[in-house]
C-alpha cells in the first residue's frame, strides 16, 4: 500500500488482538484488504517470516523459512503461495529472506543458500541465478539485502555484492581487496570493501550504505567505477519488517506481529526440564576466531537435513571470506591433511584427549573441510589455536565456508574418520557439545522419546530464540537420523549450542500431538530436557 503522492484514505481494524491503522489508495482497497489473513500454516508451529515488504500496487509480499513466498494483493482475502518446484522458471529455493521491488515492475526475491531471482510478469515466472551462473559463491543473499533504486539493483551477499543496472544482463561484482575466487556472472570485479562478507545494504542520497564484517561503509559510482568510502554512522531501516498505517509489523518465527509484541511465540505450559549443569566435554575452542564469523550456521547445524531438503548433516559450518584462518579447536597432531571427499582440502587432528563410556575408550578427532590452502602437513603437533588451513569453497560446496567435524571414533582406523568415498563417516558426534558455547550463551540438548521410549528420528523441535547470525536464521532444531550420532557421555538426539540465557518453552511433535517442556538456559552451562507424550 503505497504512501505516496495519491490522495489517501484512513481506516482503522482490528487484527490478532491489536489495531491497525491502515493508511491506502482508497477505502474500498483498505476494506477488501483488512484484515490481515492470517498466514497458512501447513505445520501448525508458525510460518517463520523472514522477509515482508510491499509492492507499488500495495500487494503484501512474505519471504518464509521453507515455505517460499506468500503475496497478498489489494482487495485479497487469503494469501497466495509461490514456491519451488522442478521448472527452471519457479522461485530457484522456498528459504526467502530478500525481496524488492523496481518501478518497471521487477519482483527481486533472494535467498539462503541458493541465489536469487526477479520477475516481471506478477510472480507467474521467474529468472534465477543459482549455481549454475554464480558458482560455488554468492549464493547467500543478505536478509533484506536487495536494493532497487532507478535502474540499479545491489544484491549483499556473503561473498560480496552484485550489481546490474539492466536487469541482470550484465553484472558487476564488489569484493574485498582479496577478491572472489569465482566472479558469478560479472565481467567487472571493484575490490573496495573492507570485507566481501556482507551483512547490510541500503540506499542513502549518496549512495548506498553497506554493513560488512569489518565495518561499515557508503559504495558511491563514479567515473572511474564503483568506489566505496569510510563512514562511521549507518543508517538502515528496520529490517523484516513494514509498517501498516502507523503500526509497524515485523516477520517472527510465528508470523506477522507488531514490532511491540515481544511475547515468545509457544506459551502453553509444560513439564519443567532438568536444571542447567556444567557440560562434560566443551573442552575445544572455535575454529573461527571471534574477530571473524564464528557464528555457527544455523540452517544445516549437526543431525540437520534443513526441513527434509538436505542429505543429514555430518558436522556445523562457519561461513567466512576466502582465506579466513582456520584454527585448531585444541591440541593434537596432524593425522590427514591433503584433498578428501569429492576433493575438498581438508586436515584431521588426533587430539590428545579421550573420553571412556560404557567401557570404551573413544579417540577425539577434529576434521576441517573445504579450506583454500592447508598451512599444516602430516605429523605436526598443533596446539589450541595453531593456524592450520584458510577457509575456502573447495569440494562439494556452494559457499566459502569451513565444515568442522567432531568424531568420537573406538577405532584408531583413520579411515573410520575421513575417507574421500565416504559420505558419512561413522563416528561423528555433534560439535556442539565439545566447543566452548559463545560468550554468555548456554546449551540445550536433550532427547525426543515415543510412548514405547523409542527414539523420533528428524522431529522438530521448535521455541528456541535466537537473533544471531541473523544470515542464516534459527527456526528449529532437528533430531537425529540414522546417520548422526549421540555423544557416547550423553546419548542426546539433538543439541543446539550458542543459546541466549532466558526461560524457553519448547515443543515437539510425538505421535500426532504436541508436547512442551519449560527450560531454563544459563551462560556456560548446559540445559538437559526430554520429550515423552
Amino acid at each position: 500500500m503505497s504512501l505516496g503522492t495519491r490522495s489517501k484514505s484512513f481506516r482503522v481494524h482490528r487484527w490478532q488482538g491489536f489495531f491497525l491503522l491502515l493508511v491506502g489508495p482508497s477505502a474500498a482497497s483498505v476494506s477488501a484488504q483488512s484484515p490481515i489473513p492470517p498466514l497458512p500454516d501447513s505445520t501448525g508451529w508458525g510460518v517463520h517470516v523472514l522477509s515482508v515488504a510491499r509492492d507499488p500496487r500495495g500487494t503484501i509480499w512474505v519471504g518464509t523459512y521453507g515455505h517460499g513466498i506468500l503475496r497478498l494483493p489489494v482487495g485479497a482475502t487469503a494469501w497466495q503461495p509461490i514456491r519451488h518446484d522442478s521448472t527452471d522458471s519457479s522461485i530457484s529455493w522456498d528459504f526467502v529472506q530478500a525481496l524488492a521491488f523496481g518501478a518497471r515492475g521487477q519482483i527481486w526475491y533472494g535467498t539462503i543458500g541458493n541465489g536469487w531471482g526477479f520477475s516481471t510478469d506478477g510472480g507467474a515466472s521467474w529468472k534465477n541465478w543459482t549455481f549454475k551462473q554464480l558458482g560455488p559463491e554468492w549464493q547467500y543473499v543478505t536478509p533484506s539485502g536487495i536494493v532497487v533504486r532507478g535502474d540499479t539493483t545491489v544484491i549483499g551477499t556473503a561473498d560480496g555484492l552484485q550489481i546490474t543496472t539492466d536487469d541482470g544482463a550484465s553484472w558487476t561484482a564488489v569484493g574485498d581487496a582479496a577478491g572472489p575466487r569465482a566472479r558469478g556472472p560479472a565481467d567487472t570485479v571493484f575490490p573496495v570493501l573492507r570485507s566481501e562478507y556482507v551483512r547490510r545494504v541500503a540506499p542513502d542520497r549518496r549512495g548506498w550504505n553497506v554493513s560488512t564484517l569489518r565495518g561499515n561503509q557508503r559504495l558511491r559510482r563514479g567515473p572511474a567505477g564503483w568506489q566505496a568510502e569510510p563512514l562511521t554512522a549507518a543508517a538502515f531501516s528496520p529490517a523484516n519488517s513494514l509498517l501498516i498505517g502507523n503500526k509497524l509489523i515485523r516477520g517472527t518465527r510465528c508470523g506477522l506481529r507488531p514490532n511491540s509484541d515481544t511475547l515468545p511465540c509457544l506459551k502453553p505450559a509444560g513439564p519443567a526440564a532438568e536444571a542447567p549443569r556444567e557440560p562434560r566435554t566443551t573442552w575445544f575452542k572455535r575454529p573461527v576466531a571471534l574477530t571473524n564469523n564464528s557464528f555457527i550456521d544455523q540452517t544445516y547445524r549437526y543431525g540437520s537435513t534443513m526441513g527434509g531438503n538436505f542429505q543429514q548433516h555430518q558436522g556445523v559450518e562457519f561461513n567466512n571470506p576466502d582465506g579466513t584462518p582456520v584454527l585448531a579447536v585444541g591440541a593434537g597432531t596432524v593425522v590427514y591433511a591433503g584433498p578428501a571427499e569429492a576433493g575438498a582440502l581438508t586436515v584431521t587432528v588426533r587430539h590428545d584427549t579421550s573420553v571412556t563410556a560404557n567401557g570404551k575408550r573413544h579417540r577425539i578427532y577434529s576434521t576441517y573441510y573445504h579450506n583454500s590452502a592447508l598451512a599444516v602437513k602430516v605429523g605436526r603437533k598443533v596446539a589450541k589455536g595453531t593456524l592450520i588451513a584458510r577457509v575456502g569453497n573447495t569440494g562439494r560446496a556452494t559457499n566459502d565456508h569451513l565444515h568442522l567435524e567432531i568424531s568420537a571414533s573406538p577405532s584408531d582406523s583413520l579411515s573410520l574418520v575421513v575417507d574421500s568415498l565416504q559420505r558419512f563417516p561413522p563416528y561423528t558426534s555433534n560439535p556442539e557439545l565439545w566447543i566452548e558455547p559463545l560468550p554468555g550463551t548456554g546449551i540445550v540438548a536433550g532427547q525426543v522419546l515415543d510412548s514405547a521410549g523409542t527414539a523420533v528420528p528428524q522431529a522438530r523441535i521448535y521455541g528456541i530464540t535466537k537473533r544471531d547470525p541473523s544470515d542464516t536464521p534459527y527456526s528449529f532444531a532437528e533430531s537425529y537420523g540414522d546417520k548422526a550420532h549421540p555423544h557416547p557421555l550423553y546419548g542426546e538426539h539433538f543439541a543446539v549450542g550458542d543459546v541466549p540465557p532466558g526461560t524457553y518453552t519448547m515443543g515437539t511433535e510425538i505421535g500426532g500431538k504436541k508436547v512442551f517442556r519449560q527450560v531454563v538456559v544459563e551462560a556456560g552451562k548446559l540445559s538437559w530436557v526430554v520429550f515423552k507424550p
